[in-house]
């Protein structure tokens, strides 16, 4: 249509029942007149003003009008102007009024239904006494004034509507009515900055197509998504002539970790650091004072530890900079540069040659002159990029801050040449952080989609600069130990060629409810949420409580990170500190032993048998912890993972009571819950008495948690923990590096946490029983066919995972290849190189023997991962 015409009524019937009876064919006119008057409930937040059939009529005009074209209504003025032109604006309309004058209020149509409205809300309604009153009057005061013979009147105004970025707030509206209309009401399309605008309608148009093509929400890479990677690139290719591959660009979550994570790889017993951003690192490397042994030399060496690193602060301009460097030749230098020396080249080429000649490691932090603009200012640092190669020694960071809706939302990337880095620095990203937030890459790959949808294809094939190994060289190389600690990291790959099979993941790929992508769309789409309800406080509360027992007493603060993770770091870092030792059951870690390595922490492996499941027992870790000074407890469950077994109430209960007996320090992982098989309950945690105290006031415990498994938000992360003592309090308030969730997210959690809690949201309640179904279901299906193949499996009895050892496979060699007989070290990499399957080590379960399999695939990767199962077995056995 062209254009749609209405003067459409706005008083609700004072007859419920009248609206929704059938008009039979011979009715009459005064009957039809009457019902012309009224209209009935439509379901929109806009039925309390009565203007419910208005904005109906509005949002099935989206679909139906040209991109030019515009809808014309009579409204009457009763609701008051600021509400009906807020019905079209927030739905993507541009307003103009194009006259508007006083009527009589009809004498046939009732108000009383106004009246009852006023009542039960806050808002009063306009009309006048007369049709010269200047003073508006209530629906009250109105329909009392007309009883007792008085005239009254109200406004009417003709409205044109026209659509502001038609297309896309199309896609928008399709995806609300096409199974989402709860979401109807959160939606606000009105803004008084134009240019916000044009940044928010266009993102939330890519984010309502991808939700409605979306069955699950993917996990990415530690390196980051391979699409915002590709992004980053072809900008830098297209507007800076930069010849980059994603392969140079690894993600991260803020340019903090960025920092701090490559501080930790390298160890260096002296770093310089811009002042500007030395307020993220710990407090004790800028408080050290630079021994006078590291002044002034040239070693190559590393810090005897990542956890004693001298920061000493250095100023913004490079010429400074360059003095401080020749005098204390620290190992590596952050820095920024001033405005006036971002506008050419020179100032950079003075740090890399300065760096350069003392053996020093450059990390240059450009956050400030990004702009995300088809027209970007110059940049001496791109300049100098696109016509020379970065020299290894040099790496550039740059922090996503600025943008025009979500003033906090950050996401950061590195470029650098240097491969070794790169792979090293997405490895660190694994077992610090987890993985960077996939929602913050969405928007601002969103930004950059735009910014590159406006260019030609290019029509030249440029030259690509790929990533260098680094060879052995004068600079600081990242320490053996630091290696060693990343070396069980098995998912990284930079190439962006994963296996054609992925069962290595640690992701949920099972189809999400509906009531997921809702919440995740309102989080964004909504303006002006107030403080309480970005709070998922006290639904994590009531959710700890009615699942594990644990009373609203026993936390004196809840603390929140992207990621769970992110959040054992800093108890890692917290156990360092303490001079505690961290004890880890086997058969319950994955890549947290490589996060204890990588910290320096001290731990201990709790041994376990095949015959308890890989289970820790009260009688195991009561001996074992004995003689352990400062142990600190870690212990996941229900459900553990990878091994899927779990703890009943009387084991958990039994084991803090050991625990409690040695005034060990407990970290209670309840991330990989939510999924548990059986219906009996027996799983099911009563904690009353997790806070009570003990003798040996050392004893308390930090409940860690996960809500991705139990929400089934899939790769949408989102961690928190609960926690009492002060050791564990001034862990988490003492981390400005730790990767906290942005206010969107913070939304749609507490969202889907209420409804989880609450059990009446059928949709949320039903999905999850159907993911603990397909999970059983699969878990036979692989147990049989793992044992039909040669492998002893431990059968699962909940979570996502399972561990299996390949016993008939060891000592064989693969027929007609000339390949080495099979073992633990390279039953992983046959399989890759077979049949193209790649499942999770002994390595990295911690189990000697025994390799991870991941059950929330989809379908067809499920279907592929069992043929290439009896692939292998055919090839071998």
């Amino acid at each position: 249509m062209d254009l749609i015409v209405g003067c459409i009524p706005q008083i609700l019937n004072p007859d419920p029942t009248a609206m929704s009876k059938l008009v039979s064919e011979n009715a009459s006119e005064e009957f039809l007149y009457s019902l012309s008057n009224y209209c009935g409930l439509q379901g929109f937040v806009e039925d309390q003003f009565g203007l419910g059939l208005v904005a109906r009529a509005t949002e099935e005009g989206i679909s139906i009008i040209r991109p030019t074209g515009k809808l014309i209504f009579n409204i009457g003025g009763r609701p008051g102007q600021a509400v009906t032109e807020r019905l079209f604006s927030r739905r993507g309309f541009h307003i103009k009024k194009l006259w508007q004058t006083r009527v009589n209020q009809a004498a046939d149509t009732d108000i009383l239904a106004l009246v009852e409205i006023e009542k039960n809300t806050r808002h009063r309604f306009e009309f006048f006494m007369g049709r010269v009153s200047e003073e508006p009057i209530s629906a009250r005061t109105a329909w009392a004034f007309l009883k007792s013979g008085g005239e009254i009147s109200h406004g009417l105004s003709v409205y044109e509507c026209r659509l502001r970025m038609p297309n896309q707030v199309k896609t928008i509206s399709k995806f609300l009515n096409n199974g989402f209309h709860d979401t109807r009401g959160a939606l606000d399309l009105s803004f008084k900055d134009e240019a916000v605008a044009e940044e928010k309608i266009p993102f939330l148009a890519h984010l309502a197509r991808g939700l409605e093509d979306l069955s699950y929400f993917p996990h990415e890479s530690p390196a980051g998504s391979c699409r915002f990677r590709n992004l980053i690139a072809g900008f830098m290719r297209i507007y800076h002539h930069i010849p980059l591959t994603p392969a140079s660009v690894v993600i991260l979550p803020s340019r903090a970790v960025a920092i701090e994570n490559i501080l930790r790889l390298y160890s260096p017993r002296l770093a310089l650091v811009d002042a500007a951003l030395t307020r993220w690192l710990p407090k004790k490397w800028i408080t050290a004072l630079p021994a006078q042994a590291h002044i002034g030399t040239n070693s190559i060496g590393s810090s005897k530890s990542n956890n004693s690193v001298t920061v000493v602060e250095a100023p913004r301009r490079s010429d400074l900079v360059v003095q401080l460097l020749k005098n204390l030749k620290p190992q590596i230098v952050v820095t920024s540069l001033a405005d006036y020396e971002m506008r050419t080249s020179t100032a950079f080429e003075l740090l890399l040659n300065a760096t350069a000649s003392i053996g020093a490691r450059l990390i240059l932090d450009m956050s400030e002159y990004l702009e995300l603009s088809s027209l970007p200012g110059t940049n001496g640092v791109l300049q100098y990029l696109s016509s020379h190669p970065m020299p290894l020694h040099a790496t550039v960071i740059c922090g996503l801050l600025k943008n025009q809706v979500y003033s906090d939302l950050e996401v950061a990337f590195v470029m650098s040449e240097n491969r070794t880095l790169l792979n090293a620095l997405a490895k660190a990203g694994d077992v610090t952080y987890g993985r960077t937030a996939i929602s913050s890459q969405f928007y601002y790959g969103c930004l950059f989609h735009e910014l590159l949808s406006f260019q030609l294809p290019e029509r030249h094939t440029n030259e690509q600069r790929l990533p260098r190994e680094e060879e052995a060289s004068e600079y600081i190389s990242i320490s053996r130990s630091t290696a060693e600690a990343l070396s069980g990291v098995e998912n990284v790959n930079l190439d962006q060629r994963p296996p054609t099979i992925c069962m290595d993941f640690d992701e949920n790929l099972l189809q999400v409810p509906a009531a997921v992508k809702v919440s995740v769309f309102e989080g964004f789409a909504r303006q002006n949420i107030s403080d309480d309800e970005i709070d998922p406080r006290p639904e994590i509360l009531e959710y700890l409580e009615s699942t594990f027992g644990v009373p609203h007493s026993y936390t004196k603060e809840i603390f929140l990170s992207d990621t769970s993770t992110s959040l054992f770091t800093k108890l890692v870092l917290a156990c360092v500190e303490e001079n505690g030792t961290l004890v880890f059951p086997m058969g319950s870690c994955g890549t947290l032993v490589s996060v204890a390595k990588f910290l320096e922490a001290d731990f201990r492996i709790l041994p376990t048998k095949v015959s308890d499941s890989f289970k820790a027992t009260a009688g195991q870790i009561d001996s074992f912890l004995t003689g352990i000074k400062k142990p600190w407890m870690y212990i996941p469950g229900p459900t553990i993972n990878p091994t899927g077994q779990l703890y009943t109430n009387s084991e958990i209960s039994e084991i803090l009571s050991i625990c409690k007996k040695y005034g060990a320090r407990v970290i209670l992982n309840t991330s990989f819950s939510g999924l548990e098989y059986s219906e009996n309950g027996s799983w099911k945690w009563d904690l009353k008495q997790i806070g009570t105290e003990s003798e040996n006031s050392t004893y308390a415990v930090a409940i860690l948690g996960g809500l991705s498994t139990g929400l089934m938000t899939g790769g949408i992360e989102f961690g928190f923990s609960a926690v009492a003592d002060a050791v564990f309090i001034e862990a988490f308030k003492d981390a400005p590096t730790l990767s906290r969730p942005h206010g969107t997210l913070k939304y749609s959690i507490k969202k889907l946490l209420g409804l989880l809690v609450s059990q009446k949201f059928d949709d949320l309640v039903a999905g999850l029983e159907v993911q603990k179904k397909i999970l059983q279901h699969r878990a036979e299906q692989l147990c049989k066919l793992l044992k039909e193949c040669g492998w002893d499996v431990v059968e699962p009895l909940g979570g996502t995972s399972m561990v299996a050892t390949p016993s008939a496979f060891y000592g064989k060699c693969v027929k007609g290849e000339s390949t080495e007989a099979l073992c633990s070290e390279n039953i992983r990499d046959a399989l890759l190189k077979f049949t193209d399957l790649s499942i999770s080590s002994s390595s990295w379960t911690g189990i000697p023997n025994y390799c991870r399999f991941m059950l929330g695939l989809t379908d067809e990767v499920f279907a592929a991962s069992c043929r290439a199962l009896l692939r292998f077995k055919e090839l071998v056995l």
